[in-house]
């Protein structure tokens, strides 16, 4: 049987999960932490764990943080699995950008009922990403992908972009001008040393991207894919590795 979540639980559930709050995670997601990403009080935020702690979903211990359970942990995947159909909706459905999803998909996702929510997943032809370029987990899953900061890329790499919802609206205008969209292929040419820059193949050029703004880029890596030769803001071809395509889950 479903568990019945009221909206504050739910959004702290979602929050425990991506802030490291794991049940196989020795610091567990930390209190401050918690009510800085909720934009709530320590007390509201402290007062809802203990909810959740009631439940057996979460475990709060001085010190150490809070932990999911495994039923928090499974709770917490279908909440972020809601967040996301709703975001995909929003996105293929009623023609909102990719950007202002997230905000609104929370506004109302709270209130659907589940045959709803699953009725709107087979209507969207069950995406297998939200419109950030994040996984959608499938119903019985108990985690999700994780997926690292671009930066975390070495030479050589190819993947996946996916950017969050939070981000900056001047950083994503910034890396639109870039050609750094959601389910964009990238590949790192190259990467400098002491916090420097990375040099990316993107449509086929090069563009060059800060740390600061590659931390707040998600990605998945890709093994085997093609990448097609790129062109410099001048025009000339540089030769990449060719590669076995591999689509994003």
């Amino acid at each position: 049987m479903q568990t019945v979540l009221s909206r504050s639980e739910r959004e702290t559930l979602k929050a425990i999960y991506r802030l490291g709050g794991l049940a196989d995670d020795t610091a567990g997601a930390h209190t401050g932490d918690l009510a800085h990403a909720l934009g709530v009080s320590p007390g509201t935020a402290t007062a809802t764990i203990k909810r959740l702690a009631d439940r057996g979903l979460a475990e709060h211990t001085p010190y150490r943080g809070v932990l999911l359970s495994r039923e928090g942990r499974g709770a917490a995947v279908a909440a972020i699995r809601r967040h996301r159909i709703a975001e995909r909706f929003l996105s293929d459905m009623l023609g909102y950008p990719w950007n202002e999803a997230d905000q609104l998909a929370a506004t109302f996702e709270h209130e659907l009922p589940q045959e709803v929510e699953e009725r709107l997943y087979v209507a969207l032809h069950r995406p297998a990403t939200c419109p950030h370029g994040f996984p959608i987990p499938e119903p019985a899953e108990a985690d999700i992908p994780d997926m690292p900061p671009l930066y975390d890329l070495e030479p050589g790499d190819v993947a996946v972009v996916a950017v969050p919802g939070a981000t900056d609206d001047e950083v994503v205008a910034f890396l639109e001008t870039l050609g750094l969209r959601p389910g964009v292929q990238v590949e790192v040419k190259e990467k400098h040393p002491f916090d420097g820059p990375l040099v990316l193949v993107v449509d086929g050029h090069q563009r060059t991207v800060g740390e600061k703004v590659a931390r707040q880029v998600h990605v998945k890596k890709n093994e085997d894919v093609p990448v097609s030769p790129a062109t410099d803001g001048a025009g000339t071809r540089t030769r990449t590795q060719t590669r076995t395509e591999h689509t994003l889950r």
